[in-house]
């Protein structure tokens, strides 16, 4: 018996940082960009001349907790902050962040990665996200 996972590759995930910096240089923003597998393993990562040093591991861990959890990381975000107890234990997660700029992707229904972007404000990140996955021809919700 085989069983198969579907899981983003690293050529996919290079072109998916290439797209997002495209559109980040095109806007005139600095950013930092990760994608990583469905297990949240590291596939590609580049970051743009300028860009804050923290916007690395940012986008790292972005791409991290969207692949991992399968949804947006300001959505992670939302319910984190709807419980004191739950917001205290993320405290103690390496990892998992709440900031927005992570986003899951998608193929025919199940999560196949996580793209991370840091370094602009927050809805620029999200921006740079979005056009690369929808270059691409992926999706980010199911």
């Amino acid at each position: 018996m085989y069983i198969t996972k579907t899981s983003i590759d690293m050529t996919v995930a290079k072109t998916l940082t290439e797209y997002a910096v495209a559109h980040a240089r095109e806007n005139g923003w600095n950013i930092t960009v990760a994608v990583c597998d469905a297990d949240g393993v590291l596939q590609s990562f580049w970051k743009t001349d300028g860009v804050i040093n923290p916007a690395v591991e940012f986008a790292i861990d972005k791409a991290y907790t969207a692949a991992t959890l399968r949804k947006a990381t300001s959505d992670f975000g939302e319910r984190m902050a709807s419980s004191a107890g739950l917001s205290l234990g993320l405290a103690s997660r390496k990892r998992l962040t709440t900031w927005a700029g992570g986003v899951p992707i998608f193929y025919q229904g199940k999560c196949v990665g996580g793209i991370g972007v840091s370094g602009a404000k927050d809805h620029e990140d999200v921006a740079c996200a979005h056009f690369a996955v929808a270059q691409v021809g992926l999706d980010i919700a199911t």
